[in-house]
């Protein structure tokens, strides 16, 4: 087919149906204008690159001529990257929730040509079949009733605004948090959580790291065992299911039933930072290698398959991919990721069934919840049986079966990677990589990796480089193919405020530390509600959307809000600044109805406000950076699970810039010559020590109030 418009854009969603008979427009003011001359309402169709059901729509409806016909002849058809646009998704499908009561991708909504929406849904097959209404039947109908009732329609649009705005209203609750926020959280978790297969509630299983994230800080608050032990079941349960690519390292998007076997199988960014932070917290705190090894494998995956020449991290890897290279059209989901018995027979011949029974492989395929029955004789591999078991099955050194598991695994590897591998979504995004950039930089914090901080290092600088001003304090969203573009919204500067501010607790750039700093204060500028508290997603002054919201569920991604709210007390603790702090305090009032009623939706907001209810904790390293003793106290320091601190390494080189920010600092130094630690609560320090063990001592129980290992 001849090009449509979307062939300008650089979004690789917008470029796959860029040869659409749909007359497709990008969103923006040509679109506008023209449902505006030609009286036609908007039909709005958002999606992703690597969404199946996206896939499946378009192969079924947008491929198709009459379809299409309909579409040009009735609506004027507007195509949006929610990756690109979370303004324009978010507005949208908090409609489609409210009036469905349910959402998804892709999403498809009528507006009126003021942009108000009027009917909507997600996926529509052609014809009426899984309980759908048919696409092409819903047309007509759209198409029907604007001619016939018009008037009705643009009333009931701004009617539908009016009642989203009231509905999406902030009422303070009298006392802002406390404690028994964050217990009413722990036990809504607890109560939903799945004590056989790890996770909350069932099938569909999305791994939801942010609810880790709140269950650890609630331990290292209360001690409380129990949420620990939720945390590490669901990290074993995923870690052996099929959800996990255990042959390459990452995690699929979610699993279609409740044991984490049969995955989704795109790969997004944002579940590899947010994971592999998850088992880095795991192994901080329990010492267990297995973790570990999944946090590298995890990250090694995103160094290999998501990293661009420069050191940005790519968006995602598509679920669907060729099965037949000779037959380019035909496409299954989670072809390139699975094997029968003889595939696996074929490649790795006598260590194959050994292979086969650590990892579940059976000789008529071990798929049964796949609901498309596409898995025909099909294996999916998963962890069925630990190492130590497979030693003992088959009466051989514990070495000896680690080391023919390894080789088999890079067999099956090498075979695998000559299969036509599944479309992957080359776009940066600041957000998604500030989400990454903080994984780099923990990785290489506990685990002392050179590789996983230089990883960090080089995905910040090409940011910098690339996406963002730092004298005017400013960051586009997305770089693609040489382009920047797109104004920065609230994730982009907290997501990439946070990676720049964990950054610095490992490399100790103090350039990252004040860029970090100042783009929380240009958040503050344009995304914060200064009246009642919280922060916009949007900047003012978007002409284009019909609502600005402030984002708080904290689901595949944290919010925006919970992670600015965690920003500033983290830049509160290092520069003292009770204006930081005091934004953050009124922000979490703002919230603090949300958090009461519904803490399930807001974990990483909780876990935020268990740091503003700690007492402000320092740890403050005085001594040459390339001393061994000063490795030594670090080292120490990595050792310890000991979350919302600030960590500063103050050396001749830093000292000056950092007392700019922290002046305290210049008091802080070595002890007779020694590299010395400064253990601070509240900005009042313990005596310093120069003793790795002592510092071990006061991290366990010291004024840090820190979490035991």
């Amino acid at each position: 087919m001849p090009a449509n418009r979307l062939i300008n854009e650089k979004s690789p969603y917008l470029l796959q149906h860029a040869h659409n008979p749909v007359d497709w427009y990008p969103w923006g003011e040509e679109a506008f204008r023209k449902a505006h001359e030609d009286g036609k309402p908007i039909f709005l169709s958002v999606g992703y690159s690597t969404c199946h059901w996206c896939h499946v729509m378009e192969r079924e409806s947008f491929e198709n001529g009459e379809i299409a016909e309909l579409l040009n002849r009735y609506f004027v058809p507007v195509k949006v990257d929610r990756e690109e646009r979370p303004d324009v998704d978010r507005v949208y499908m908090l409609f489609v929730q409210a009036s469905t009561g349910s959402g998804g991708w892709p999403m498809s909504v009528w507006l009126t040509p003021e942009l108000k929406p009027f009917f909507g849904g997600t996926y529509f097959p052609p014809e009426a079949r899984y309980q759908h209404p048919g696409f092409k039947e819903i047309l007509l109908r759209v198409a029907e009733a604007w001619s016939t009732e018009r008037q009705a329609i643009e009333q009931s649009g701004a009617s539908v605004i009016e009642q989203l705005l009231q509905h999406s209203h902030l009422t303070p609750v009298a006392g802002g948090v406390d404690q028994a926020l964050l217990d009413s959280g722990f036990y809504a978790f607890r109560r939903s959580f799945d004590t056989r297969h790890g996770g909350f509630g069932g099938a569909p299983k999305f791994p939801r790291p942010v609810v880790l994230n709140f269950l650890l800080r609630y331990y290292a608050l209360t001690k409380n065992l129990e949420s620990l032990e939720m945390v590490f079941v669901t990290l074993n349960r995923m870690a052996r299911g099929g959800m996990r690519d255990h042959l390459r390292g990452g995690f699929h998007r979610y699993s279609v039933d409740e044991r984490w076997f049969v995955p989704h199988f795109e790969k997004m960014l944002y579940d590899q930072a947010q994971l592999a932070v998850a088992y880095l917290d795991g192994y901080q705190i329990s010492n267990d290698a297995f973790y570990a090894g999944v946090a590298r494998a995890t990250l090694d995956y995103v160094r290999r398959d998501m990293t661009d020449a420069e050191g940005g991290f790519y968006s995602a890897q598509d679920a669907d991919s060729i099965i037949d290279p000779a037959r380019p059209e035909v496409k299954g989901e989670g072809a390139f990721y699975v094997w029968t018995r003889k595939e696996i027979e074929q490649v790795l011949g006598p260590d194959a069934e050994m292979f086969s029974w650590q990892y579940g492989v059976e000789e008529g395929g071990n798929v049964r919840e796949d609901p498309h029955h596409e898995f025909v004789l099909k294996n999916i591999l998963y962890l069925a049986h630990l190492e130590d078991e497979t030693a003992q099955q088959f009466g051989i050194p514990l070495e000896q079966a680690r080391q023919r598991m390894s080789d088999a695994r890079a067999k099956l590897l090498r075979a695998r990677c000559a299969r036509v591998r599944p479309h992957r979504d080359d776009k940066i995004l600041t957000a998604w990589n500030g989400l990454m950039i903080s994984a780099f930089a923990r990785g290489a914090h506990v685990l002392g990796d050179e590789r996983y901080l230089e990883a960090a290092r080089r995905a910040a600088e090409c940011a910098l480089a690339r996406m963002a001003d730092v004298a005017r304090g400013t960051l586009v969203r997305r770089f693609r193919d040489g382009e920047a573009s797109i104004p920065g919204f609230l994730d982009d500067y907290a997501f990439f405020a946070q990676g720049l501010l964990d950054l610095y607790e490992t490399g100790f750039d103090v350039r990252h530390l004040e860029a970090a700093i100042r783009f929380t204060e240009a958040m503050l500028k344009e995304f914060e509600d200064s009246a009642s508290g919280g922060f916009f997603a949007t900047a003012a002054g978007n002409d284009h959307l019909v609502m600005r919201l402030k984002d708080d569920y904290d689901g595949a991604e944290p919010s925006g809000n919970s992670v600015a709210i965690a920003n500033l007390l983290r830049v509160a603790q290092i520069t003292g600044g009770n204006a930081f702090r005091a934004v953050a305090m009124r922000a979490l009032g703002a919230f603090s109805s949300r958090l009461a009623s519904a803490p399930v939706a807001l974990p990483r907001m909780l876990a935020a406000a268990a740091m503003a209810l700690s007492k402000p904790g320092q740890i403050i390293i005085s001594g040459r950076r390339d001393a061994p003793a000063t490795r030594a106290l670090l080292e120490e320091v990595q050792r310890h699970y000991v979350p919302d601190r600030a960590l500063l390494l103050v050396d001749d080189q830093s000292r000056a810039a950092l007392a700019r920010h922290a002046p305290e600092v210049q008091a802080m130094q070595p002890v007779h010559g020694e590299p010395a630690a400064y253990v601070c609560e509240n900005f009042a320090c313990a005596l310093p020590v120069t003793d790795p063990v002592q510092l071990g001592e006061l991290l366990e129980r010291g004024p840090a109030g820190a979490a035991g290992r």
